[in-house]
Protein backbone atom coordinates (compact mmCIF):
# COMPACT_ATOMS: atom_id res chain seq x y z
CA UNK A 1 0.00 0.00 0.00
CA UNK A 2 1.22 3.84 -0.66
CA UNK A 3 3.22 5.42 2.00
CA UNK A 4 3.37 2.01 4.08
CA UNK A 5 -0.90 2.55 4.93
CA UNK A 6 -2.15 -0.92 5.86
CA UNK A 7 -5.01 -2.24 3.98
CA UNK A 8 -7.42 -2.26 6.48
CA UNK A 9 -7.07 1.49 7.31
CA UNK A 10 -7.29 2.33 3.42
CA UNK A 11 -10.60 0.77 3.06
CA UNK A 12 -11.82 3.08 5.99
CA UNK A 13 -10.22 5.99 4.08
CA UNK A 14 -12.06 5.49 0.98
CA UNK A 15 -15.47 4.89 2.92
CA UNK A 16 -14.87 8.02 5.29
CA UNK A 17 -13.94 10.05 2.35
CA UNK A 18 -16.89 8.84 -0.27
CA UNK A 19 -19.36 9.01 2.89
CA UNK A 20 -18.37 12.66 3.87
CA UNK A 21 -19.19 13.55 0.16
CA UNK A 22 -22.48 11.96 0.33
CA UNK A 23 -23.10 13.76 3.48
CA UNK A 24 -22.19 17.45 2.22
CA UNK A 25 -24.12 16.18 -0.57
CA UNK A 26 -27.45 15.99 1.70
CA UNK A 27 -26.59 19.31 3.58
CA UNK A 28 -25.64 21.42 1.34
CA UNK A 29 -26.90 20.15 -2.34
CA UNK A 30 -30.19 19.22 -0.65
CA UNK A 31 -29.40 15.90 -2.53
CA UNK A 32 -32.64 13.51 -1.07
CA UNK A 33 -34.79 10.67 -2.32
CA UNK A 34 -37.67 11.67 -0.35
CA UNK A 35 -37.65 15.44 -1.27
CA UNK A 36 -37.07 14.23 -5.28
CA UNK A 37 -40.17 12.00 -4.96
CA UNK A 38 -42.37 15.05 -2.79
CA UNK A 39 -40.67 17.51 -5.27
CA UNK A 40 -42.15 15.59 -8.28
CA UNK A 41 -45.54 14.86 -7.07
CA UNK A 42 -46.51 17.40 -5.31
CA UNK A 43 -44.58 20.70 -6.29
CA UNK A 44 -44.10 19.39 -9.73
CA UNK A 45 -40.46 20.21 -9.69
CA UNK A 46 -37.87 17.34 -11.14
CA UNK A 47 -34.80 19.10 -10.06
CA UNK A 48 -33.94 16.79 -7.22
CA UNK A 49 -34.75 13.74 -9.20
CA UNK A 50 -32.60 14.68 -11.92
CA UNK A 51 -29.49 15.33 -9.21
CA UNK A 52 -30.65 11.39 -8.76
CA UNK A 53 -30.51 10.52 -12.46
CA UNK A 54 -27.28 11.98 -12.69
CA UNK A 55 -25.91 10.63 -10.00
CA UNK A 56 -26.39 7.30 -11.56
CA UNK A 57 -25.05 8.10 -14.95
CA UNK A 58 -21.94 9.69 -13.57
CA UNK A 59 -21.40 6.75 -11.34
CA UNK A 60 -22.15 4.25 -14.43
CA UNK A 61 -19.71 5.80 -16.67
CA UNK A 62 -16.50 6.63 -14.00
CA UNK A 63 -17.80 2.69 -12.99
CA UNK A 64 -17.44 0.90 -16.52
CA UNK A 65 -14.70 3.19 -17.50
CA UNK A 66 -12.91 2.13 -14.70
CA UNK A 67 -13.47 -1.27 -15.28
CA UNK A 68 -12.25 -0.60 -18.98
CA UNK A 69 -9.44 0.60 -17.43
CA UNK A 70 -8.07 -2.36 -15.38
CA UNK A 71 -8.97 -0.39 -12.12
CA UNK A 72 -12.30 -1.84 -11.01
CA UNK A 73 -13.07 -5.61 -10.97
CA UNK A 74 -16.46 -5.21 -11.96
CA UNK A 75 -17.45 -9.15 -12.17
CA UNK A 76 -16.69 -8.98 -8.65
CA UNK A 77 -19.39 -6.51 -7.64
CA UNK A 78 -21.83 -7.97 -4.98
CA UNK A 79 -24.52 -6.92 -7.33
CA UNK A 80 -23.19 -9.68 -9.89
CA UNK A 81 -22.61 -12.11 -7.64
CA UNK A 82 -25.17 -12.47 -4.98
CA UNK A 83 -28.81 -14.23 -6.05
CA UNK A 84 -31.56 -12.00 -7.24
CA UNK A 85 -35.07 -12.41 -6.74
CA UNK A 86 -37.51 -9.97 -8.32
CA UNK A 87 -40.11 -10.38 -6.02
CA UNK A 88 -37.76 -9.79 -2.73
CA UNK A 89 -36.49 -6.32 -4.82
CA UNK A 90 -40.04 -5.80 -5.19
CA UNK A 91 -41.77 -6.24 -1.67
CA UNK A 92 -38.57 -5.18 -0.09
CA UNK A 93 -38.62 -1.87 -2.09
CA UNK A 94 -42.64 -1.39 -1.44
CA UNK A 95 -41.88 -1.65 2.03
CA UNK A 96 -38.78 0.44 1.85
CA UNK A 97 -40.72 3.45 -0.13
CA UNK A 98 -43.55 3.46 2.59
CA UNK A 99 -41.14 3.47 5.89
CA UNK A 100 -39.12 6.21 4.14
CA UNK A 101 -42.64 8.26 3.72
CA UNK A 102 -43.54 7.07 7.34
CA UNK A 103 -40.10 8.11 8.74
CA UNK A 104 -39.56 10.76 6.94
CA UNK A 105 -35.66 9.90 5.71
CA UNK A 106 -34.61 6.97 4.02
CA UNK A 107 -31.51 6.10 6.12
CA UNK A 108 -29.04 8.13 4.33
CA UNK A 109 -31.13 10.60 4.99
CA UNK A 110 -31.95 9.90 8.60
CA UNK A 111 -28.00 10.22 9.14
CA UNK A 112 -27.69 13.41 7.32
CA UNK A 113 -30.22 14.75 9.20
CA UNK A 114 -28.84 13.70 12.29
CA UNK A 115 -25.53 14.91 11.65
CA UNK A 116 -27.30 18.19 11.31
CA UNK A 117 -28.72 17.95 14.71
CA UNK A 118 -31.77 16.13 14.69
CA UNK A 119 -32.26 13.47 17.56
CA UNK A 120 -35.22 11.93 16.07
CA UNK A 121 -33.12 11.30 13.00
CA UNK A 122 -31.07 9.28 15.49
CA UNK A 123 -34.07 7.46 16.98
CA UNK A 124 -34.66 6.25 13.22
CA UNK A 125 -30.71 5.40 12.68
CA UNK A 126 -30.93 2.95 15.73
CA UNK A 127 -34.22 1.37 14.65
CA UNK A 128 -33.22 0.79 10.82
CA UNK A 129 -29.92 -0.07 11.72
CA UNK A 130 -31.62 -3.41 14.62
CA UNK A 131 -34.33 -3.59 12.19
CA UNK A 132 -31.98 -4.89 9.48
CA UNK A 133 -29.92 -6.88 11.44
CA UNK A 134 -33.53 -8.52 12.90
CA UNK A 135 -33.95 -9.55 9.29
CA UNK A 136 -30.40 -9.93 7.94
CA UNK A 137 -29.18 -12.32 10.71
CA UNK A 138 -31.79 -12.39 13.83
CA UNK A 139 -34.97 -14.33 14.22
CA UNK A 140 -36.23 -13.62 10.37
CA UNK A 141 -33.18 -14.29 8.52
CA UNK A 142 -34.33 -18.12 7.95
CA UNK A 143 -37.71 -17.41 6.39
CA UNK A 144 -35.99 -14.30 4.34
CA UNK A 145 -32.74 -16.82 2.64
CA UNK A 146 -35.81 -19.57 2.23
CA UNK A 147 -38.18 -16.91 0.36
CA UNK A 148 -35.28 -15.13 -1.59
CA UNK A 149 -33.98 -18.88 -2.72
CA UNK A 150 -37.41 -20.04 -3.78
CA UNK A 151 -38.28 -17.15 -6.27
CA UNK A 152 -34.26 -16.40 -7.55
CA UNK A 153 -34.30 -17.52 -11.25
CA UNK A 154 -30.98 -19.21 -12.01
CA UNK A 155 -29.29 -16.19 -14.35
CA UNK A 156 -26.23 -16.90 -16.28
CA UNK A 157 -26.20 -12.89 -16.21
CA UNK A 158 -27.20 -10.18 -14.32
CA UNK A 159 -26.51 -6.71 -15.64
CA UNK A 160 -28.00 -5.27 -18.03
CA UNK A 161 -24.90 -4.38 -19.91
CA UNK A 162 -23.57 -8.01 -20.05
CA UNK A 163 -26.79 -9.45 -21.57
CA UNK A 164 -27.37 -6.63 -24.20
CA UNK A 165 -23.79 -6.86 -24.88
CA UNK A 166 -24.21 -10.44 -25.32
CA UNK A 167 -27.09 -9.92 -28.05
CA UNK A 168 -25.46 -7.80 -29.75
CA UNK A 169 -21.90 -9.10 -29.93
CA UNK A 170 -20.76 -5.76 -28.43
CA UNK A 171 -18.34 -5.50 -25.29
CA UNK A 172 -19.94 -5.42 -22.12
CA UNK A 173 -18.13 -2.67 -20.93
CA UNK A 174 -18.96 -0.31 -23.87
CA UNK A 175 -22.24 -1.42 -23.48
CA UNK A 176 -22.78 0.25 -20.14
CA UNK A 177 -20.94 3.24 -21.07
CA UNK A 178 -23.35 3.64 -23.41
CA UNK A 179 -26.51 3.32 -21.29
CA UNK A 180 -25.05 5.32 -18.55
CA UNK A 181 -24.26 7.86 -21.42
CA UNK A 182 -28.06 8.05 -22.09
CA UNK A 183 -28.93 7.98 -18.46
CA UNK A 184 -27.43 11.41 -17.88
CA UNK A 185 -28.46 12.80 -20.84
CA UNK A 186 -32.03 12.13 -19.98
CA UNK A 187 -30.88 14.10 -16.46
CA UNK A 188 -29.63 16.54 -18.49
CA UNK A 189 -32.26 17.23 -20.64
CA UNK A 190 -33.75 20.51 -18.70
CA UNK A 191 -32.93 24.00 -19.47
CA UNK A 192 -34.08 25.05 -15.71
CA UNK A 193 -31.56 21.50 -14.48
CA UNK A 194 -28.69 23.05 -16.54
CA UNK A 195 -28.71 26.39 -15.09
CA UNK A 196 -28.72 25.05 -11.78
CA UNK A 197 -24.62 24.79 -11.01
CA UNK A 198 -25.40 23.60 -7.45
CA UNK A 199 -27.65 20.73 -8.51
CA UNK A 200 -25.29 19.57 -11.36
CA UNK A 201 -22.37 19.53 -9.21
CA UNK A 202 -23.53 17.89 -5.68
CA UNK A 203 -25.57 15.50 -8.31
CA UNK A 204 -22.25 14.82 -9.92
CA UNK A 205 -20.08 14.03 -6.68
CA UNK A 206 -22.58 11.86 -5.52
CA UNK A 207 -21.79 9.57 -8.46
CA UNK A 208 -18.22 10.27 -7.97
CA UNK A 209 -18.65 9.28 -4.89
CA UNK A 210 -20.04 5.65 -5.26
CA UNK A 211 -17.93 5.27 -7.44
CA UNK A 212 -14.84 5.48 -4.95
CA UNK A 213 -15.90 3.00 -3.10
CA UNK A 214 -15.94 0.45 -6.04
CA UNK A 215 -12.71 1.27 -6.91
CA UNK A 216 -10.90 1.92 -3.37
CA UNK A 217 -12.04 -1.88 -2.31
CA UNK A 218 -11.75 -3.20 -5.87
CA UNK A 219 -8.17 -1.75 -5.36
CA UNK A 220 -6.75 -2.87 -2.07
CA UNK A 221 -8.50 -6.44 -3.34
CA UNK A 222 -6.05 -6.93 -5.92
CA UNK A 223 -3.07 -5.35 -4.66
CA UNK A 224 -3.31 -6.20 -1.21
CA UNK A 225 -3.43 -9.36 0.57
CA UNK A 226 -6.22 -9.53 2.64
CA UNK A 227 -9.79 -10.67 1.14
CA UNK A 228 -12.08 -7.82 0.36
CA UNK A 229 -15.01 -7.75 -0.74
CA UNK A 230 -15.91 -5.67 -3.58
CA UNK A 231 -18.77 -2.85 -2.16
CA UNK A 232 -19.20 0.63 -2.52
CA UNK A 233 -22.40 2.63 0.09
CA UNK A 234 -24.95 1.37 0.98
CA UNK A 235 -27.14 2.56 4.10
CA UNK A 236 -29.23 -0.77 5.87
CA UNK A 237 -27.20 -3.30 7.02
CA UNK A 238 -23.98 -0.72 7.55
CA UNK A 239 -26.05 1.32 10.57
CA UNK A 240 -26.43 -2.20 12.39
CA UNK A 241 -22.70 -2.69 12.14
CA UNK A 242 -21.73 0.29 13.65
CA UNK A 243 -24.05 0.05 16.26
CA UNK A 244 -22.45 -3.61 17.11
CA UNK A 245 -19.08 -1.28 16.50
CA UNK A 246 -20.10 1.46 18.86
CA UNK A 247 -21.31 -1.39 21.89
CA UNK A 248 -18.22 -3.59 21.32
CA UNK A 249 -16.06 -2.64 18.96
CA UNK A 250 -16.11 -6.25 17.43
CA UNK A 251 -18.70 -7.39 15.05
CA UNK A 252 -16.14 -7.25 12.08
CA UNK A 253 -14.97 -4.12 14.01
CA UNK A 254 -14.32 -1.25 11.61
CA UNK A 255 -15.17 -2.17 7.88
CA UNK A 256 -15.50 0.07 4.89
CA UNK A 257 -19.80 0.39 5.85
CA UNK A 258 -18.75 1.58 9.10
CA UNK A 259 -16.39 4.14 7.93
CA UNK A 260 -19.11 5.38 5.16
CA UNK A 261 -21.64 6.04 8.08
CA UNK A 262 -19.30 8.09 10.27
CA UNK A 263 -18.48 9.82 6.69
CA UNK A 264 -22.12 11.11 6.04
CA UNK A 265 -22.12 12.24 9.70
CA UNK A 266 -18.84 14.02 9.45
CA UNK A 267 -20.02 15.36 6.50
CA UNK A 268 -23.56 16.34 7.21
CA UNK A 269 -22.03 18.48 10.14
CA UNK A 270 -19.74 19.93 8.68
CA UNK A 271 -22.64 20.87 5.63
CA UNK A 272 -24.86 21.84 8.48
CA UNK A 273 -22.29 24.46 9.83
CA UNK A 274 -21.71 25.98 6.63
CA UNK A 275 -24.79 26.15 5.35
CA UNK A 276 -25.48 27.88 9.26
CA UNK A 277 -28.50 24.91 9.64
CA UNK A 278 -26.95 23.31 12.66
CA UNK A 279 -29.69 22.93 14.97
CA UNK A 280 -30.55 20.47 17.79
CA UNK A 281 -34.17 19.02 17.41
CA UNK A 282 -36.57 17.06 18.82
CA UNK A 283 -39.56 14.97 18.92
CA UNK A 284 -42.46 17.22 20.50
CA UNK A 285 -45.15 14.77 19.66
CA UNK A 286 -45.30 11.17 20.56
CA UNK A 287 -47.18 10.02 17.71
CA UNK A 288 -44.86 11.70 15.11
CA UNK A 289 -42.11 9.52 17.15
CA UNK A 290 -44.51 6.09 16.92
CA UNK A 291 -44.68 7.06 12.85
CA UNK A 292 -40.85 7.10 12.39
CA UNK A 293 -39.95 4.21 14.54
CA UNK A 294 -42.69 2.09 12.47
CA UNK A 295 -41.38 3.57 9.20
CA UNK A 296 -37.25 2.94 10.45
CA UNK A 297 -38.75 -0.37 11.15
CA UNK A 298 -40.26 -0.81 7.60
CA UNK A 299 -37.07 0.29 5.91
CA UNK A 300 -34.90 -1.91 7.78
CA UNK A 301 -36.81 -4.87 6.55
CA UNK A 302 -37.31 -3.71 3.19
CA UNK A 303 -33.80 -2.67 2.38
CA UNK A 304 -32.31 -6.14 3.34
CA UNK A 305 -35.36 -7.74 1.63
CA UNK A 306 -34.43 -5.65 -1.40
CA UNK A 307 -31.15 -6.50 -0.99
CA UNK A 308 -30.42 -1.85 -0.98
CA UNK A 309 -32.05 1.29 0.31
CA UNK A 310 -32.44 4.28 -1.94
CA UNK A 311 -28.14 4.51 -1.96
CA UNK A 312 -27.36 1.11 -2.47
CA UNK A 313 -29.86 0.05 -5.11
CA UNK A 314 -31.14 3.33 -6.41
CA UNK A 315 -27.63 4.14 -7.04
CA UNK A 316 -24.69 1.78 -6.28
CA UNK A 317 -26.63 -0.84 -7.96
CA UNK A 318 -27.38 1.06 -10.73
CA UNK A 319 -24.25 2.16 -11.48
CA UNK A 320 -23.50 -1.37 -12.62
CA UNK A 321 -26.76 -2.06 -14.19
CA UNK A 322 -27.67 -4.91 -12.32
CA UNK A 323 -31.24 -6.52 -12.86
CA UNK A 324 -32.26 -5.15 -9.62
CA UNK A 325 -31.69 -1.65 -9.51
CA UNK A 326 -34.49 -0.27 -11.64
CA UNK A 327 -37.47 -2.90 -10.07
CA UNK A 328 -36.31 -2.13 -6.98
CA UNK A 329 -35.96 1.50 -7.28
CA UNK A 330 -39.20 1.80 -9.05
CA UNK A 331 -40.85 -0.18 -6.29
CA UNK A 332 -39.34 2.47 -3.59
CA UNK A 333 -41.18 4.93 -5.71
CA UNK A 334 -44.25 3.20 -5.62
CA UNK A 335 -44.14 3.02 -2.10
CA UNK A 336 -43.42 6.22 -0.75
CA UNK A 337 -45.81 7.80 -3.10
CA UNK A 338 -48.60 5.70 -1.12
CA UNK A 339 -46.94 6.32 2.02
CA UNK A 340 -46.97 10.30 1.04
CA UNK A 341 -50.49 10.35 -0.34
CA UNK A 342 -51.32 8.60 3.31
CA UNK A 343 -49.90 11.46 5.30
CA UNK A 344 -50.97 14.48 3.11
CA UNK A 345 -54.15 13.85 1.61
CA UNK A 346 -55.37 10.65 3.35
CA UNK A 347 -56.96 7.83 0.99
CA UNK A 348 -60.42 8.93 0.96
Amino acid sequence: MPGGISESLMILIFGFAGGMILGLAARIGRFCTLGAIEDLLYQQSDTRLRMWGLAIGVAGITAFGLAGLGLFDISANAYWITPWSPLASVLGGLLFGYGMSLAGNCGFGALARFGGGDLRAFVIVLVMGISAYVMMSGPFARLRIMATEATSPALENQSYAQILGALTGLPMIWVGLAISALICLAALASRDFLQNRRALFWGAMVGIAVTSGWFGTSWVGTHGFMPQPVQTHTFSAPLGETIIFLMTASGGGLSFGVASVFGVLAGAFCGSLIKGHFRWEACEDPRELRRQMLGAVCMGFGAVLAFGCTVGQGISAFSVLSFSAPITFAAIFVGAAIGLRQLITGFA
